[in-house]
């Protein structure tokens, strides 16, 4: 069985490090400023969380509070939204983000779905190639 996961990359841990680190000197100055120490860990805790698994029969879209689990019959399309994110798009027009999942993803997404995901490149590449035949066809 066919599986991609999709993650935040593991280096992004080290900006809640970084972060960790500035808030040290003000996080002791008074009681209770050790509080602050849970941005860091909120930020660690949603690079690990967030996640899009996909199989050959479903979508795992898991967010920081939340799992959506969808069938790929359940998906109308996928959605490109800001910054080239993508978002599934249910039969009932509601869409489900799918974390850390981008445009540039969309030929691995394809071939992991069996093609329910259209391929853009591919259909360059078609485009492309029929154009070459094309003007080669005109030359003889």
């Amino acid at each position: 069985m066919k599986k991609l996961v999709f993650r935040i990359p593991a280096t992004a841990l080290l900006a809640a490090g970084l972060i960790a680190i500035c808030v040290t000197p003000v996080a002791w100055l008074a009681p209770g400023l050790q509080a602050l120490y849970v941005l860091p860990l909120g930020y660690a805790y949603w690079v690990v969380r967030n996640r899009t698994t996909v199989t050959e029969e479903e979508l795992v879209a898991r967010g920081v509070f939340s799992t959506t689990t969808l069938k790929w019959s359940e998906v109308k399309s996928i959605r490109l939204v800001q910054k080239g994110w993508l978002k599934a798009v249910k039969e009932d027009d509601t869409e489900v983000t799918l974390p850390a999942v981008r445009f540039m993803h969309l030929p691995a997404l394809s071939l992991v779905s069996g093609g329910r995901v259209p391929d853009p490149t591919i259909v360059e590449e078609e485009v492309a190639e029929s154009a070459e035949e094309e003007s080669v066809e005109s030359e003889k």
